[in-house]
């Protein structure tokens, strides 16, 4: 139990996140007041905040506390998860165009869904995006041009759709439309090898495409 501080008297303070796991043998058979529990792994569970529920109430445009089943990739990524649409087509049970838009989901059916994607291995993390960029940086000096990024975006692998690649963009390309891919701040906490932590790694990434830079001048 947690309390505030410095309160008159003593008050339950919520905890911020419900992020963390715990042995299954220690979990309640039912959701608690604050979140809902979801298995992750043998004899462990996550426990979800509350507003995932909120969130997911969002996407309901119906009223009925459901969603369409083409927006339930939206949804996991909207909920911090990073899954493709043939992903999620392969977890929906492949369903046609029709039934992509036609058929709904509710909050509990959804929630196993959200696991098999949390439980995914399969997962890029930010070393990986900036080799896969690195392919596209002809200067070596760890940019890529913005224009080429974007006809990549929208024609190779899952292609994406042109306002996606507006918001993807926006603030990324310099005066001369690059972008600093070896640049990218890393978040607050993230962890080694996933977008995130500034600090001697993003200098050294920054130096390294300056000194390979430098290397193919003097070559020339």
């Amino acid at each position: 139990m947690r309390w505030g501080i410095g309160a008159p008297k003593k008050t339950r303070v919520p905890p911020k996140t419900f992020s963390f796991s715990i042995p299954l043998s220690l979990c309640p058979n039912t959701p608690g007041p604050h979140g809902m529990w979801l298995p992750t792994k043998p004899n462990i569970l996550i426990v979800l905040p509350p507003d995932y529920k909120e969130a997911f109430g969002l996407f309901d445009r119906v009223g009925d506390s459901k969603i369409a089943y083409e927006q339930v990739a939206d949804m996991m990524r909207a909920l911090g998860q990073n899954p493709t649409n043939k992903d999620v087509a392969k977890i929906l049970g492949n369903p046609s165009a029709e039934e992509m838009s036609s058929k709904r989901l509710d909050f509990e059916g959804f929630l196993p869904m959200l696991q098999t994607v949390v439980n995914d291995p399969q997962k890029g993390t930010y070393d990986d995006y900036v080799e896969g960029l690195r392919v596209f940086d002809k200067e070596g000096n760890g940019t890529v041009m913005g224009a080429e990024l974007r006809i990549v975006l929208s024609t190779l692998g899952e292609k994406m759709k042109e306002a996606e690649i507006d918001a993807l963009m926006t603030g990324q390309e310099d005066e001369n439309g690059c972008v600093n891919y070896e640049g990218v701040k890393r978040p607050a906490g993230g962890e080694p090898g996933s977008p995130g932590q500034e600090g001697e790694e993003g200098e050294e990434r920054q130096n390294g495409g300056e000194e390979r830079k430098s290397e193919r001048r003097e070559v020339e």
